[in-house]
């Protein structure tokens, strides 16, 4: 018999996720190839969510930590400290502050056509596809892409990358006719019942949590900041704004 490649990729998939159904979960990740999905509407009216993130700080903060200047107001001592490290000049304290400076991250809340339609999932994508989202909503030929009735579905093309270190590439179409989002109207107000409050998907942390992980990782026995010595003046930024 032949091997069952669609079998391997789901298992490769639940490793991958630590033994976890990626179907537990609320948040969506593309497979390779062509997947149709639709854009739900919220009830703010804006599916289209903006979260502003801190990566590489390491093992303690996996997964990103919510910028607390960006999504909320609050001093950000990650901020400052990335703003210390590009003001010193040299080519290795910019290279570390790129890593630290802040980035953004867009969701939106979906069905996936072919799955489970009774619940939302989550999908999270780039700049690009969320200004593609926002120029089809104002294009007077496409509207309002979420709406109930006569919304559009959108074939996300996935593909791998085929070089070490590239990013996958996504495409995103809409159909060329509008579609009902289901069509049982039980299951449809079932279904926008079930997205999730947006506000309640990643922890929010305070100027002190932030402060206590950025410590952590600038310690001399993790950070990788130790080999920035004193004269360049790192040092003395860390003890400042982390004092």
């Amino acid at each position: 018999m032949a091997l069952d490649f669609k079998k391997m990729k789901e298992k490769l998939a639940l490793s991958e996720s630590g033994g976890k159904s990626r179907g537990d979960s609320v948040f969506w990740r593309p497979q390779e190839g062509d997947t149709d999905i639709r854009i739900l509407p919220t009830a703010d009216g804006d599916p289209f969510k903006v979260f502003h993130f801190h990566y590489n700080m390491g093992e303690a903060a996996r997964g990103g930590v919510l910028c607390p200047k960006r999504q909320f107001g609050d001093s950000c001592p990650i901020c400052d400290f990335a703003s210390r490290l590009w003001q010193e000049g040299t080519e290795e304290s910019k290279k570390q502050a790129k890593d630290l400076f802040v980035r953004q991250r867009f969701y939106s809340p979906i069905i996936v056509r072919g799955e489970d339609t009774s619940r939302a999932r989550v999908w999270g994508y780039s700049k690009t596809i969320y200004e593609k989202l926002l120029g089809l909503c104002l294009n007077p030929e496409y509207g309002d892409i979420t709406l109930v009735d006569d919304g559009l579905d959108f074939t996300l093309s996935y593909t791998l990358p085929k070089t070490k270190g590239a990013y996958p590439s996504i495409d995103l179409v809409p159909k060329r006719k509008s579609s009902p989002l289901l069509k049982d109207k039980k299951e449809v107000a079932a279904l926008l019942e079930s997205i999730p409050e947006f506000d309640s998907l990643f922890e929010k942390k305070t100027t002190e949590d932030v402060k206590a992980i950025l410590e952590a990782f600038v310690s001399p026995e993790a950070g990788p900041f130790s080999d920035l010595a004193a004269p360049s003046g790192v040092d003395e930024a860390i003890r400042e704004l982390t004092a």
